[in-house]
């Protein structure tokens, strides 16, 4: 196992593979999220278990695990069995297999609210689908979400993701809205009401007074990707009397804490059930596969939800719905993860290591060093916050020190979103723990004494103050405010 101690690394290989594909992929790379990697898009050719290997030989302690998705670590033996014999089996049979309902039959034992269930390739697509249900449902048009939360690429959720600033934000009651991409119609932020989350009291006074237009209120159950943060006490359980209230559709977008959290995601961990889930990603270690999955009718009065995907009133189609390998990957995952009972230990190595980060971080001199999150899944970040409850509040953050933070782990072998997100995995071991909370130790220490050095620096290039005269020379700033703003 590669040492974690900060070492020259070379990316040459990676590099020259990079301005290859320049000329074919768009930017070099086939998502935009990879564009961001460290030094730059890196290649990578093998991985096993917690670790993953790129193409110039450096070694990579992984709590990345591709965005979230390879819940048993990378390259699970009985991962790779069920999908080798399925693809033998056959691929894609534009119809029905025995696994595929024997994969919903599983889900529907798993989850608290899946009634009824549809595959699909994406979340992005099953959030899709979520809203065309929901808008079909009630037979109004626009649905509630909530800023920084992150339900897919696609157009009709393509607001609301990021901001620039907090000002940039304008009023919480009212918010500026802000595509994440070019290429928006205009009519698409028309749709959507976008609030700051975990404000329960803002929720129920916008709901009450525009209940007659929402056909749908989303969220995911934990911020993950912005702060890893938890829901307040009572919030998940407020959309959800709203909901019951005013006949609007509860969509839990559970892409990232569907089977992480545990075999009923969300939904179980809470304690609160929504009329849609969306699950993906760690269903199936990373296999490509997600399901919508929620109630047959909805409301007081029995409405018709799910049942109107059985009836063909709402269309939801693809062609390459449940494939046999896909499903065979799920099946197999949700096994492993059923018989080996991972989630307590998951919870407790992530709890472990995010003590232990709090503990280097105070010990090293960084008082605004926060960590936070459940354990399976968290974020670390820099900010005078001592808690983060929605995306404003994670504007509060030093980026170029998580970013640094970020570059120095990934010298020293060990992987992390740049985001300052961690996901933990059925592979990690308690020694993978201590490695990765040594790695950031070294790294904690190593920007300290950058930070000092710079001040020195600062300090050294200051005019000097004459010993007998009482003021600083003209034009110099005091040390004192210099040393403030360099810190």
């Amino acid at each position: 196992m590669q040492s974690h101690n900060s070492t020259a690394r070379s990316y040459f290989c990676s590099q020259e593979l990079l301005n290859r594909a320049q000329n074919v992929l768009a930017g070099g790379v086939s998502s935009e999220f990879r564009k961001f990697s460290t030094p730059h898009p890196l290649f990578y050719e093998r991985a096993s278990g917690a670790r993953l290997w790129d193409v110039d030989g450096n070694e990579y302690l992984d709590f990345t695990l591709s965005q979230g998705p390879l819940i048993l670590g990378h390259s699970h033996p009985q991962v790779l069995k069920a999908v080798t014999t399925a693809s033998q089996n056959g691929q894609l049979f534009a119809g029905q297999h025995l696994q595929e309902l024997e994969l919903a039959e599983t889900l529907q034992r798993l989850i608290p609210g899946a009634e009824l269930m549809r595959f699909s390739l994406s979340g992005s697509e099953c959030d899709h689908a979520a809203l065309r249900l929901a808008r079909a449902a009630t037979g109004r048009d626009k649905f509630v979400r909530f800023e920084g939360h992150y339900h897919g690429w696609f157009d009709n959720v393509a607001y609301g993701v990021t901001g620039p600033s907090v000002e940039a934000l304008g009023d919480r009651e009212n918010p500026t809205l802000h595509p994440w991409t070019q290429g928006l119609p205009d009519r698409i932020g028309d749709e959507m009401i976008v609030l700051p989350w975990n404000d329960l009291e803002l929720l129920e006074k916008v709901v009450s007074e525009r209940h007659q237009e929402i056909a749908a209120i989303i969220t995911e159950p934990v911020m993950c990707n912005n702060g890893c943060i938890p829901p307040q006490p009572g919030f998940l359980e407020g959309i959800r009397a709203l909901c019951d209230k005013y006949g609007l559709v509860f969509i839990l977008d559970e892409v990232i804490t569907g089977f992480r959290l545990g075999l009923g995601g969300a939904q179980e961990f809470f304690g609160v059930t929504p009329d849609l889930g969306i699950f993906g990603k760690a269903m199936a270690s990373g296999y490509p596969i997600a399901v919508l999955c929620g109630k047959k009718t909805f409301g007081a009065d029995n409405r018709p939800l799910m049942q109107m995907i059985a009836d063909g009133q709402v269309i939801h189609a693809g062609t390459m719905n449940s494939c046999n390998p896909c499903v065979a990957a799920a099946l197999a995952t949700i096994e492993v993860l059923e018989g080996e009972n991972v989630h307590p230990r998951l919870f407790e190595l992530g709890q472990a290591f995010m003590e232990g980060l709090r503990t280097a971080a105070r010990e090293t001199g960084h008082d605004d060093f926060l960590v936070q999150g459940l354990g399976p899944m968290f974020n670390v970040q820099w900010t005078p916050l001592s808690e983060v409850r929605d995306y404003r509040d994670t504007l509060a953050g030093d980026k170029a020190k998580l970013g640094r933070f970020i570059t120095l782990m990934a010298e020293r072998g060990v992987r992390v979103i740049g985001r300052g997100l961690f996901y933990l995995s059925a592979a990690h071991t308690s020694a993978d723990i201590q490695a990765g909370i040594a790695a950031a130790r070294a790294v904690l220490e190593q920007m300290k004494s950058e930070s000092s050095a710079s001040i020195s620096t600062r300090e050294a290039a200051l005019p000097q103050q004459d010993e007998t005269a009482d003021v600083l020379t003209p034009g110099a700033a005091s040390l004192e405010a210099r040393r403030e703003v360099a810190i």
